[in-house]
């Protein structure tokens, strides 16, 4: 049940990050989280968003370097402890994490709950799946982000 993410080369020109945010601009995609990284001349956007494929394909036309690769999304809980209590789970078991990142989305509606995104690349990913579902954290799904 993992979901895609889409890694992006960047080099190190002016205005690409912008070229970029263009290119998912004009294929109206919904971005539910985004992070970019720097080494050396370049960057690495990893992108995580409602239709990969179609996202992926309009990069690579646009001259971007763009692959997907599987990832593990769960919601976690915005409180204190949260992110201790799955990144916990996920180590106990052995899966290991090679990257993470976390997003929190708040609800400009106060009486809605924001919602607490983290993604992470386990080196077993079948492993880190079943675990989390022992343990009673739900695994998201591409077709949960589009929902979102």
């Amino acid at each position: 049940m993992s979901i895609k993410q889409i890694t992006v080369a960047i080099d190190g020109y002016t205005g690409t990050l912008s070229d970029m945010a263009g290119v998912l601009e004009a294929k109206n995609a919904h971005i539910r989280a985004l992070t970019i990284h720097e080494s050396g001349s370049f960057k690495t956007a990893r992108i995580i968003a409602d239709n990969v494929l179609w996202i992926s394909s309009a990069l690579w036309e646009a001259g971007f370097v763009a692959n997907m690769s599987d990832v593990v999304a769960v919601k976690v809980s915005d409180e204190a402890g949260g992110l201790s209590k799955v990144l916990g789970v996920v180590e106990r078991s052995g899966a290991g994490i090679k990257y993470m990142y976390h997003v929190i989305c708040r609800n400009e509606n106060a009486s809605q709950e924001g919602i607490s995104l983290l993604v992470f690349r386990p080196y077993d990913i079948e492993k880190a799946e079943d675990v989390l579902k022992v343990e009673g954290i739900r695994v998201l799904s591409q077709g949960d982000l589009s929902a979102m």
